[in-house]
């Protein structure tokens, strides 16, 4: 989808966490998307506040046009700084979830959060009335959505293409 948004960027940075479990198997996603177009991607990671602001200049010096940002606890922490330093550096980012949009980053599509805490929540009820958790299918959440913000594309110079903005559940403005 951000390939959608920027066609003609070349470099897309995926901002990581070294320390998260799934690192691994994100960045071979990411990585095996990309070279399925073509997409250049350059891998930058952070677990700490210090890490996020070298991330961020690395980004900029090797002429990231657009950034991805991992889903992890840590990177979810540091919404607003990420936020931030995208907005300092002009830099496109799209963020898993619909919080990072509302915080004035430019995209988000994931999950919807409370849609997983409810399942999360139904099964906990299974489990404390007796269910066996190995007896419990596994469920996945299904529900993603996709938070556009034309204020921040503005300020970003960034105009959507129409199927996208149709494709949107939120539109901020």
């Amino acid at each position: 989808m951000l390939r959608e948004v920027l066609p003609t960027a070349t470099l897309v940075g995926f901002l990581t966490n070294p320390k998260s479990p799934i690192v691994e198997s994100d960045t071979r996603e990411v990585q095996s998307a990309a070279s399925t177009t073509g997409q250049k991607i350059l891998v930058v990671s952070a677990s700490s506040d210090d890490e996020l602001d070298t991330a961020f200049t690395a980004l900029v010096e090797q002429h990231a046009q657009a950034l991805l940002v991992m889903s992890d606890p840590f990177l979810n922490s540091r919404l607003d700084k990420t936020v931030a330093l995208a907005a300092r550096y002009a830099l496109p980012a799209m963020y898993q979830f619909r919080e990072y949009a509302v915080a004035e980053g430019l995209m988000s599509y994931g999950t919807v959060l409370a849609d997983a805490f409810h399942q999360m929540g139904i099964y906990t009820g299974k489990i404390l009335k007796g269910a066996k958790p190995a007896d419990l299918p596994v469920q996945q959440a299904v529900k993603v959505q996709l938070v556009i913000n034309l204020k921040t594309a503005k300020a970003l110079g960034i105009t959507f293409p129409i199927p996208v903005l149709g494709r949107a559940d939120e539109v901020i403005e």
